[in-house]
């Protein structure tokens, strides 16, 4: 099994998504357990003075004034764990928590926290176990950390709450860490509120949306070109010296993939054929701009990650000089930002591949395909529903697309007055990406069987090898009416899986 090793300089996205996903193992680096020892020693040389240090001999966020004499600190950090352990609604995906609890650990092994090596290790011993801490839905407003979700992550490292096995069943945590041979920890001085006071769910959402939309945007490419194909376009639009006159880095992407899809089609540069056009619609000549505005977006977004990386998210830190200082690192603001950008890219991606499918299905349009690529139109009513649904998703994709990081909400006595909503940035995100599968799923489906309608024509390579594998993949071609719902959950799941992409590139080569 693969195993990812934790050192103090932070981690790749790609270390998130191999714990995340793929079920890696971690190990701490002996870097990262000197780095911890020597925190944890100037830790304990303040906790052993009579002087309140933040964090430490103090309570915490409004309760900040009161000084806690040696005997209560270990009760301290208990009680914050378990207080703010408030979560409630349905239950965080397994892949989120398990980001959340290695982005923690992450920071914890940066030797700026103040834990100690034995609470670090269990972490890392809870991870390599597959035991997954329960999290619910609400709980993080994103600033002082997702302090809520990290909260429950904590409360499994003490032998309490509930947590989910690696067999998938819901034990109390107590069970699973024996079950297992961990033993609980004790948290002491400043340990509790180490294990709380990140972004890690935020960030671990967004790199995992990231790797997502870098295949959907590959796919929103290849539906788009079908598109084009189906409705008889024209590909001179894609020439690269006309987007190198404008040079964003991803509309020239978008557009060069648009251009391999289609090398060799039959279909395209038909449009001055019976009904004469000297430009294809908006949804059709703009895709490489709309596409390429997304992808340049997530660029952003991957620089934004990367920085947080490689950060150590906690309050207060311990420095190289030996200083405990309070700060304000923990505010989630340039990664909920990103997030909402994302939701913004993804919903007007939406917007456009519905727009294309649309017009597919008009007569009046579609420049001689059968009303809504129906069978026998009137008789049978083809993909007219089908469209129904992806509109309903992308009007879904708008409402997704309001900004939460735009609000906040005082917390905390007014201590914590002004919140980044980050974690609430990151789960609409991941409903639009869902969402935006399910859009580009129907224009696949649309503009293949369009293009099997187009007798006599034939379509490029890399369109044929798509419609072969989706055909292959069960989703089916033209055809009287049928029980359609099961051919969009195999188009879905064709785009998905990845397998899209995966047959274009079999033609096309690497898409970028």
């Amino acid at each position: 099994m693969h195993t990812v090793v934790v050192g103090t300089s932070g981690v790749t996205a790609s270390d998130v998504l191999s714990v995340a996903r793929g079920g890696a193992r971690v190990e701490l680096s002996v870097e990262a357990v000197a780095a911890l020892g020597a925190a944890r020693e100037i830790v304990d040389a303040l906790a052993a003075k009579p002087e309140p240090v933040y964090g430490v001999s103090t309570g915490f966020g409004a309760l900040a004034t009161r000084h806690i004499s040696q005997e209560l600190r270990a009760r301290l950090q208990r009680n914050i764990v378990r207080s703010h352990a408030a979560g409630m609604g349905p239950r965080v995906e397994r892949e989120v928590v398990r980001a959340l609890m290695f982005l923690r650990l992450k920071t914890v092994c940066s030797g700026r926290t103040g834990v100690r090596p034995e609470v670090a290790q269990t972490m890392a011993d809870v991870l390599n176990a597959g035991i997954t801490p329960v999290v619910h839905e609400y709980g993080s407003l994103g600033c002082s950390g997702d302090l809520a979700p990290l909260s429950h992550c904590a409360l499994t490292l003490m032998g309490e709450g509930d947590a989910e096995g690696p067999d998938g069943v819901v034990r109390p945590a107590g069970e699973l860490l024996a079950a297992h041979g961990i033993s609980a920890v004790e948290l002491r001085e400043k340990e509790g509120l180490a294990l709380l006071n990140g972004t890690d769910g935020m960030l671990g959402m967004l790199i995992m949306a990231l790797a997502d939309l870098d295949t959907l945007y590959k796919s929103a490419d290849v539906t788009a070109a079908l598109s084009l194909e189906a409705l008889l376009g024209t590909d001179k639009v894609l020439a690269p010296e006309l987007h190198a006159i404008r040079p964003h880095p991803g509309q020239g992407a978008s557009a060069a993939n648009m251009l391999a899809v289609l090398k060799g089609s039959g279909l395209t540069g038909h449009h001055q054929d019976d009904a004469p056009r000297v430009q294809d619609a908006y949804s059709v000549r703009c895709a490489p701009q709309v596409a390429g505005a997304g992808r340049d977006t997530m660029a952003h977004a991957r620089l934004v990650a990367e920085r947080e990386l490689a950060s150590a998210v906690d309050n207060p830190v311990v420095l190289p000089d030996g200083r405990v200082e309070s700060n304000g690192n923990f505010h989630g603001a340039p990664v909920a930002y990103v997030l909402d950008f994302l939701a913004i890219a993804v919903a007007d991606l939406a917007s456009i591949a519905e727009r294309r499918t649309d017009r597919l299905l008009d007569k009046n349009r579609s420049h001689g395909l059968p009303p809504f690529l129906a069978d026998d139109a009137g008789v049978d009513s083809g993909l007219m529903i089908a469209q129904y649904t992806q509109a309903a998703l992308v009007s879904e994709l708008k409402r997704l697309a309001v900004p939460a990081s735009a609000d906040s909400i005082p917390s905390s006595a007014m201590q914590e007055d002004h919140v980044s909503m980050g974690w609430s940035a990151a789960r609409k995100l991941r409903t639009a990406v869902d969402n935006l599968t399910r859009v580009l799923a129907v224009e696949l489906y649309a503009a293949t069987r369009a293009i099997e309608l187009r007798e006599g024509l034939a379509p490029a390579p890399a369109s044929r090898a798509v419609i072969d594998a989706a055909r292959s993949a069960g989703v089916r071609g033209a055809g009287p009416d049928r029980f359609l719902a099961p051919d969009l959950a195999a188009a879905d799941a064709f785009v998905r899986g990845g397998e899209l992409v995966a047959a274009t590139e079999k033609v096309t080569g690497p898409l970028h």
